[in-house]
């Protein structure tokens, strides 16, 4: 079974990359244009898996056209590169809103009396353990072309899809070996208790402050800031920049131009 799976997606990854596809590529992920050849071409390879693999669902109107599955897969591929990539195992279909949406949740109230209640929250994104991640596509085109955002929700959510890989969202996620771990903890442990005390101290943060919110929301956060400023990370947080380099086998500080 596995080694038929593999096979397949080798011959998935091999196919040709359609023009209009390129096309969207090269406006919508900019990352993709910095890449050498060798590593564009195993991006379009992973591209053409996870459209293959992926349901692709559009919710609120929204139409779900080439471009945005191509966009959508070229920003989970990011993370894949230079990796044995399982394709995001636990992730079976992938919402899209064409903006924000609504996120209604049920929640226990105890008291005198044990009352359910109903909460709602906008989102831009959500990613679940059921099988799903949910994007407002508004939101991904803006940071495509800069308009006035260093975040990236599709980096963001993906990163939890890869958290979730070992089968639990923590914030730490498979890593190579127990050396690698021991790094991680130390590094990445000791980089969110000191975000939790600039907050508390209320201190100016370079890490967005959503990432104190939860060890997995910083793994996260720090994902999107990884790839989307990776200079500025790199000069204040040293170390946590070299075990997200470790991590994703990549450097986005030696091959992006600084801004």
């Amino acid at each position: 079974m596995f080694w038929s799976k593999a096979r397949r997606r080798e011959k998935v990854r091999a196919r040709a990359f359609p023009e209009a596809w390129e096309a969207a590529l090269r406006d919508n992920v900019p990352y993709y244009g910095f890449l050498p050849p060798e590593d564009q071409a195993e991006l379009r390879g992973h591209i053409h898996v996870l459209i293959g693999e992926k349901n692709f669902e559009g919710c609120g109107g929204l139409t779900i056209t080439d471009e945005v599955k191509v966009t959508i897969a070229g920003y989970a591929s990011i993370l894949l590169l230079h990796r044995d990539a399982a394709y995001y195992p636990r992730l079976s279909s992938i919402l899209v809103y064409p903006d924000a949406f609504v996120a209604r949740q049920e929640f226990v109230e105890f008291g005198d009396d044990m009352d359910v209640m109903d909460d709602e929250d906008v989102r831009i994104g959500e990613s679940w353990d059921t099988g799903a991640i949910v994007l407002a596509w508004k939101p991904i085109m803006q940071s495509a072309k800069g308009q006035g955002s260093t975040q990236n929700v599709a980096l963001h959510e993906f990163a939890h899809q890869l958290d979730l890989e070992d089968g639990i969202t923590n914030g730490v996620p498979d890593l190579d070996d127990d050396e690698a771990y021991d790094d991680w903890v130390r590094v990445m442990g000791g980089a969110y208790e000191a975000l939790w005390k600039d907050i508390e101290r209320n201190r100016l943060t370079f890490i967005d402050e959503y990432g104190a919110t939860h060890p997995a929301e910083f793994f996260a956060v720090l994902t999107e800031t990884f790839f989307m400023r990776p200079h500025t990370l790199q000069r204040k947080h040293a170390d946590v920049y070299g075990v997200l380099r470790e991590y994703y086998r990549q450097d986005p500080a030696a091959l992006l131009p600084k801004v």
